[in-house]
């Protein structure tokens, strides 16, 4: 099953490049910033691309999770793939966050929080809206989008600095497939723990540890309870509430990585809640497609939608 997991990433790799590689002339001009820190962690410092449209901008921002299986580099913003956000004038911030297996899932939504936070905060400096934000990714890149567009807490006014008092709320989602329930992985009750998942490149992500005070070391979490508590608090699911934004889901029906299950969940307890919500299925479709720059075009007019005009908010 490994072999085959890995000849199947390999063979989405190969298709997401050949289709970067053919949409690269339709790339608009565009400037780059790059290595922008936007926090620190563990001596180490987090960085972000920001590429901006030379011509028409509209004054609106766009994240980019640059995350594939939880792991994040600069070598793999590749402004292409952001070419249907810059034609339609947003402003795209391409976020690298702490990667695994030094990290795990609950310290890389960390990082991704702090970098809405650090958007919001300079977004003068960047000539945008910080209050009309949408977030992407692909694969892990959209399961932590759906995780700061569900739970992304506000600020805190006492902090020290500043940019952890502004919110890492954003106001449109739109993804990839997404994993978005750990705890019900392709049917009711299965349990995607470090136990159950069979490729060891992502064990860990999900291979989790607290500090113990008293001994001085980091111990590795093996009560159950515990365990399926954090997968729950890491489960964009488990944070639906009828106040979250817009949300746009495209997911292939032969994904054989990510079940199509995690997606159709996702969405219909979005709907049951009230929340503007849609799951497109793409026919014969894996983990990744030839075509799938076409449908990001799909995903910026989702951005227009939601991000240009006011903000969705829930009906009181």
């Amino acid at each position: 099953m490994r072999k085959q997991l890995q000849t199947l990433m390999l063979a989405c790799l190969a298709v997401l490049l050949a289709a970067c590689t053919l949409w690269a002339e339709d790339t608009p001009a565009y400037v780059r910033t790059r290595d922008v820190i936007y926090g620190r962690k563990a001596g180490l410092a987090l960085t972000m691309d920001v590429i901006a449209p030379k011509e028409k901008p509209n004054g609106l921002g766009i994240i980019f999770i640059v995350s594939g299986g939880w792991r994040s580099h600069p070598g793999a913003i590749r402004p292409e793939m952001y070419a249907p956000f810059l034609r339609h004038g947003y402003t795209v911030f391409a976020v690298v966050h702490g990667t695994q297996p030094k990290f795990t899932i609950p310290e890389i939504v960390e990082d991704v929080q702090r970098a809405v936070r650090f958007i919001r905060y300079h977004a003068k400096d960047y000539h945008i809206d910080p209050d009309h934000l949408g977030i992407t990714g692909a694969s892990a890149g959209g399961h932590l989008s759906l995780l700061v567009g569900m739970a992304g807490p506000a600020g805190d006014p006492k902090a020290a600095d500043p940019v952890d008092r502004v919110s890492s709320r954003v106001q449109a989602v739109a993804c990839f497939f997404p994993p978005t329930d750990f705890l019900n992985w392709g049917q009711d009750g299965a349990v995607l723990d470090c136990q159950h998942i069979q490729d060891r490149r992502f064990k860990a992500a999900i291979d989790f540890y607290i500090f113990d005070r008293n001994e001085g070391v980091y111990q590795r979490v093996t009560d159950d309870k515990k365990v399926q508590e954090i997968l729950r608090n890491i489960s964009p699911i488990s944070h639906v509430s009828r106040d979250d934004p817009p949300t746009l889901i495209i997911h292939g029906d032969k994904d054989r990585l990510v079940p199509l299950q995690q997606s159709e969940r996702m969405i219909a307890k979005l709907k049951e809640t009230g929340v503007p919500a849609n799951l497109i299925v793409k026919k014969d479709c894996g983990h990744g497609w030839f075509t799938i720059l076409r449908d990001t075009e799909t995903l910026a007019d989702w951005f227009d939608r939601y991000l240009k005009n006011e903000p969705y908010k829930a009906a009181e």
